[in-house]
């Protein structure tokens, strides 16, 4: 990509972010490096980096790393103040850092020069909307998930070792069933005796499930109605539902508008093929092992749903199936349809709210 026209007078700052502080290297227009300022991660510090970075001339642009973790403090700052804002999210290649070395510096001015370049050119997620809060919804609830799963695993593994009484009591139960007798074993006793120690576990084990098992369904209500109310129509397509239409979401960010177009989307998803040919065997493409494998493994879901059960995708897999195609390539084609499906059912980005005095 061609590097960005800018006069001496321009002023691109990189900034590698940490959680306590940020370390901000300031480039001109044409590439020469006018200084390195630190600051503290509060918003006193972003203030004082603005000051600075305006001091120096006309500011083009922030490169950011870490725009959704350490980073996303300052870049909501900026947008605030108006600045433009740049996602800086791929470090240098293990040679360059070979030679170059590695420091806070050495990283920001990275950012920055990436910026310049034009390599670097994707606006940051908004994360103030919405689709924010279905992301942090997710997390609890997949935690959740993994928690009751754990929980379920334990249980089962530490009743195969149970007295014989016991374990043939319990195996044949259904999971909630199962669970919910060993809650209701007793648990008095002397505590050194194996056998107290193993209704002690399992009560444990199984009232931990019971917790996570109402938790999730929280978790989940609430997903379904944010999902609904942000994109009722993504949620509607055959094979979604509020899980992938949810994960999508976070994907894409509050701010759709980041997203160019439908190829931007499947890339972003890891659903576009990648070129392999050359000479010869032109024409030929693999599996895209990019972008976010979360929206990716999301998009498989939904397509897996509906080589199964959706008429129309069962006669597409039949026909290309016939063509020759193998069920990896035809899922990769069908991901990729999907994407383009995705893209046009996506909410548009909400308009901007006035900060709050504390924001600002």
């Amino acid at each position: 990509m061609a590097s960005i026209a800018l006069d001496r007078t321009d002023v691109i700052v990189g900034v590698d972010t940490h959680k306590d502080s940020h370390v901000a290297v300031a480039i001109d227009g044409l590439g020469g490096r006018l200084g390195v300022h630190h600051l503290p991660a509060t918003n006193a510090g972003y203030a004082d980096l603005l000051a600075w970075a305006t001091a120096l001339g006309t500011t083009y642009a922030f490169g950011v790393e870490g725009t959704g973790s350490y980073g996303i403090g300052l870049a909501r700052f900026l947008r605030r103040q108006g600045v433009k804002v740049i996602e800086v999210s791929r470090p240098p290649r293990a040679g360059e850092r070979r030679l170059d070395g590695k420091s806070d510096p050495i990283d920001a001015e990275n950012a920055a020069r990436q910026v310049l370049a034009g390599r670097a050119a994707t606006t940051p997620k908004l994360a103030d909307g919405i689709v924010e809060a279905i992301r942090l919804t997710r997390i609890a609830r997949n935690t959740a998930v993994k928690a009751h799963t754990q929980a379920i695993v334990a249980l089962k593994a530490t009743l195969v070792t149970a007295p014989e009484h016991l374990r043939v009591a319990l195996e044949p139960l259904s999971d909630h069933k199962l669970m919910v007798a060993c809650a209701a074993l007793g648990t008095d006793g002397d505590p050194a005796d194996p056998a107290v120690a193993m209704g002690h576990v399992l009560a444990s084990l199984a009232q931990r499930w019971l917790d996570l098992h109402d938790e999730i369904k929280t978790h989940t209500t609430r997903l379904k109605a944010l999902t609904t109310t942000a994109a009722p129509d993504l949620v509607a397509a055959f094979g979604i539902g509020p899980d992938i239409a949810g994960e999508l979401l976070v994907a894409a960010g509050d701010n759709t508008d980041r997203i160019s177009s439908e190829a931007a989307f499947a890339k972003l998803c890891g659903a576009c093929p990648v070129p392999t040919g050359s000479g010869k065997t032109s024409g030929r493409h693999r599996l895209n092992r990019g972008g976010n494998r979360q929206a990716n493994a999301a998009l498989y879901r939904a397509v897996i749903v509906r080589m199964r059960w959706h008429a129309p995708t069962i006669a597409y897999v039949e026909r290309r199936t016939a063509e020759g195609l193998t069920k990896r390539e035809i899922i990769r084609c069908l991901k990729r349809y999907l994407a383009r499906e995705v893209y046009a059912l996506l909410p548009p980005t909400a308009a901007p709210t006035a900060p709050t005095a504390e924001a600002a």
